[in-house]
């Protein structure tokens, strides 16, 4: 019993280091697509963020990556100026605004990211479909667990 334990302690020591080397590979990867853009890895991911979320206020923008109203207003004159994002005046509070994604620059971003896509297609031909539904389990797991995460050290400011 103690060998297994501690075998199993030696595999989730090594699926940890292993998602800190993919984490890592991705941001290089981030980046180096982000400059083709123009832009760097966040404001490429914040971009990408908007995708998921839809348009939202700045202010929401900036909660949901952890970073300063300073930081998300350089960002989005970034993503601006890329003419990725537009600035759209809120409705309900003219105060506010709204951040909307633009599609003009999708294509493009598709094309970066296609042989990647193709790539990774590639690999998880290797696995049957009850192995990549583990992999989908823990990939939506890692995306609820990060934000949650993020949340706990911005608490500990």
């Amino acid at each position: 019993m103690t060998d297994e334990t501690g075998n199993t302690q030696e595999l989730l020591s090594s699926l940890i280091q292993e998602l800190r080397k993919f984490s890592t590979m991705n941001l290089f990867f981030m980046e180096a697509v982000a400059s083709k853009l123009h832009l760097n890895a966040t404001d490429l991911k914040c971009r990408d963020l908007l995708n998921y979320t839809g348009p939202v206020t700045a202010g929401r923008l900036a909660a949901l990556t952890n970073l300063t109203t300073g930081a998300i207003t350089g960002v989005i004159d970034r993503l601006e100026k890329a003419e990725l994002v537009e600035r759209v005046q809120d409705p309900e509070d003219r105060r506010r605004v709204i951040i909307q994604p633009i599609s003009r620059r999708t294509q493009e971003i598709r094309r970066l990211f296609q042989p990647l896509n193709e790539s990774v297609s590639e690999l998880f031909k290797q696995y049957n479909e009850k192995e990549l539904h583990i992999v989908l389990d823990i990939l939506v797991g890692l995306n609820t667990l990060y934000p949650k995460e993020s949340l706990k050290l911005s608490d500990n400011k």
